[in-house]
């Protein structure tokens, strides 16, 4: 390396594998720093293998060894992960660089669904903790694109080149591109997705027990997996499901057509903008205990990180079934009103007293061109022509007396322009203190 520094040519890092014996040696680093001054070669082009079983029993003094090589300046990797028994407790104990996974898993001449299954979730697990995957020991194009698919950072092995002399080497250098690595997760600026993984963080905390139905799942090329979620979340759906039942589930299974494409298109949405997203869409769920039930969601995402074109989504959902079910009540009695109204020839208004806000009806506005909201009411009705000139000063008055507190009002007034008159009344709603709040009105076309 420090002849190709010196002669110009382009470097790559080098990584070397060193033993338990080495690594617990008590001068191991001194002795390290000693070769890489010799030959004036920087620290961050070497690279550290060490194994898991170099560290099993162990991982204090390991990441000492660690820690004493990073203000060195050395990237550290863990070589073979996944070929022992506590590869998850490595990762959680010691503070490495890059990981490199042990092909052992998908060996067969094509994909094992099973050893796939775990490729994937471990490629997942280290872009959350922010580790490149190295993919080692490649040997088949179908590995290859298997491992591309899945996010890997890096792929190496005998279907790209095997051991080579060095004048070969150094040609392959010049003439190809080597070491590229694909982005990893990048995650918002505000929010650490692998603090959800600490259970002593206190995103986990919050997430647990202080938010509303909450869950976490990775979303890619319209497919979603849920990957976590609190018991308020499982409390929002109400049928006595569990994590598990959950966790195991495609949830775009529970809508029809219309409603996947909607919840679809906010998933698009916040993967795109990197902002809030919000939509409602209805479920269907089942369960042993509850049947089939058919609930409305309101669903609220962002998502918090971003791995090639996976997301990694953060969303709550509030079921507002009840709201739903009560809306449309009110819209089949606004229904009936509106046809009971058409009859009797009524038009009806609110008005806010403090904002001086006037909501007219639908008759109001299809008859009178009101607009929904008419704003310093009563004069901007006036100079609409609603109150003839006549009885102007005598309906700012009225409003006055609303705004006092007087229980109703009612007089025989002319309307419009053409002055048809019209049988006005205003009644006043109080608060808990007696203070007036709304006045209601209506006009009756007098026969």
């Amino acid at each position: 390396m420090k002849e190709r520094i010196e002669k110009g040519h382009a470097v790559v890092p080098i990584s070397t594998n060193f033993s338990r014996l080495d690594i617990f040696q008590a001068d191991f680093v001194e002795q390290l720093e000693k070769i890489r001054a010799k030959y004036d070669v920087p620290a961050k082009l070497l690279r550290l293998e060490i194994t898991e079983s170099a560290v099993m029993g162990s991982s204090e003094r390991a990441n000492d060894v660690v820690s004493q090589l990073h203000r060195c300046g050395y990237r550290v990797e863990m070589d073979d992960f996944g070929s022992g028994y506590s590869s998850l407790n490595v990762l959680k104990d010691i503070e490495l660089d890059v990981i490199k996974l042990d092909m052992l898993f998908i060996k067969d001449e094509s994909v094992n669904r099973r050893g796939g299954t775990i490729l994937s979730s471990v490629v997942r697990m280290a872009k959350w903790l922010g580790l490149p995957v190295i993919a080692e020991g490649v040997e088949k194009v179908e590995q290859a694109d298997f491992l591309r698919s899945i996010g890997c950072d890096y792929i190496q092995g005998y279907l790209y080149s095997k051991p080579l002399p060095p004048e070969d080497f150094c040609k392959l250098l010049s003439e190809s591109s080597v070491g590229t690595v694909v982005p990893q997760m990048s995650l918002i600026e505000t929010m650490d997705a692998a603090n959800f993984w600490d259970p002593h963080s206190m995103e986990t905390l919050i997430f647990s027990h202080y938010v509303g139905g909450a869950a976490i799942f990775n979303y890619q090329d319209g497919k979603v997996e849920i990957l976590r979620v609190n018991q308020k979340y499982l409390q929002e759906i109400c049928m006595n499901l569990s994590e598990k039942d959950l966790i195991s589930s495609d949830p775009l299974a529970f809508m029809d057509e219309e409603n996947r494409a909607v919840y679809v298109a906010m998933l698009e949405e916040a993967a795109q903008t990197m902002q809030e997203a919000e939509c409602e869409t209805w479920w269907t769920l089942s369960s042993a205990c509850c049947g089939e039930e058919k609930v409305c969601l309101r669903s609220t995402v962002r998502a918090i990180g971003k791995s090639m074109e996976s997301y990694l989504h953060y969303g709550m959902i509030r079921n507002v079934t009840a709201e739903k079910e009560h809306y449309s009540e009110i819209m089949d009695s606004e229904r009936r009103f509106k046809m009971a109204s058409e009859q009797v020839n009524i038009y009806y208004w609110e008005y806010t007293i403090a904002t001086k806000e006037m909501r007219p009806c639908f008759r109001c506005m299809r008859d009178l061109g009101l607009p929904p909201v008419l704003r310093n009411y009563p004069d901007s009705a006036i100079e609409m022509g609603v109150f003839p000139p006549e009885v102007a000063d005598m309906y700012r008055e009225w409003h006055r007396q609303l705004e006092k507190g007087v229980p109703s009002l009612e007089a025989i007034l002319p309307l419009t322009m053409e002055r048809v008159m019209f049988h006005v009344r205003y009644t006043n709603e109080y608060d808990e203190t007696g203070r007036p709040i709304k006045a209601y009105g209506s006009a009756a076309l007098v026969v």
